[in-house]
């Protein structure tokens, strides 16, 4: 499928097929790591494109219950609410998200940057700017392969993604993930970006 078409038909036709190879079944590895050194259980945490989200629910069984799971297609918040029956309805959100309206802490990016149309990507900068408080960071990994038409998912490269995002963040960690699951080693960065709160 063109990567113009990567509607919302497309990806319930991804679930529905079982088309979904970056559901690993359980918390990437180097999330679990950042969110291991995480003390503050308030935080108010967004993880959009969520898929099934096995971040999310890690988090909730750590004690984490502040915790909004965005996507725009409904089987995966549904697979969520199964496996967290007393995961608040009202922190799974169904819809675009270019369209939420919110502020959080702490956003955590798995997949999701890599699944949107090449584009989109000074959109989703943007968007992420808006949604975070100040001083709050986006945080998780980017593919780190050469970005083609053929995807998603899609790539980039430090370089690029150090372009993209360093005008309104500033780059806190933007490396070579040491502890990637075996499928994606060497294939992923890790970054911790940090909102900043004046920006031209």
């Amino acid at each position: 499928m063109k990567k113009s078409n990567l509607d919302k038909t497309y990806w319930e036709e991804r679930y529905l097929n079982n088309n979904v190879g970056w559901n690993i079944g359980y918390p990437s590895t180097p999330l679990k790591t950042y969110i291991d050194q995480l003390t503050d259980k308030t935080l108010k945490i967004l993880i959009p494109g969520a898929g099934n989200s096995y971040e999310a629910e890690y988090l909730w069984q750590n004690g984490f219950k502040n915790i909004y799971v965005l996507d725009f297609v409904k089987q995966p918040l549904d697979n969520i609410k199964q496996r967290i029956p007393d995961f608040p309805s009202e922190q799974l959100l169904q819809l675009n998200f270019f369209d939420l309206d919110n502020t959080f802490d702490l956003i955590l990016e798995q997949t999701f940057f890599c699944a949107l149309t090449p584009s989109l990507r000074t959109n989703y900068v943007n968007k992420m700017h808006s949604l975070l408080a100040g001083n709050g960071k986006l945080v998780g990994l980017f593919f780190n392969f050469e970005l083609t038409t053929s995807g998603p998912p899609f790539g980039g490269s430090l370089r690029v993604y150090n372009a993209l995002f360093t005008e309104s963040f500033n780059i806190k960690v933007l490396e070579k993930s040491i502890n990637s699951i075996k499928e994606r080693h060497d294939k992923e960065l890790f970054f911790i970006f940090e909102k900043k709160t004046s920006w031209h």
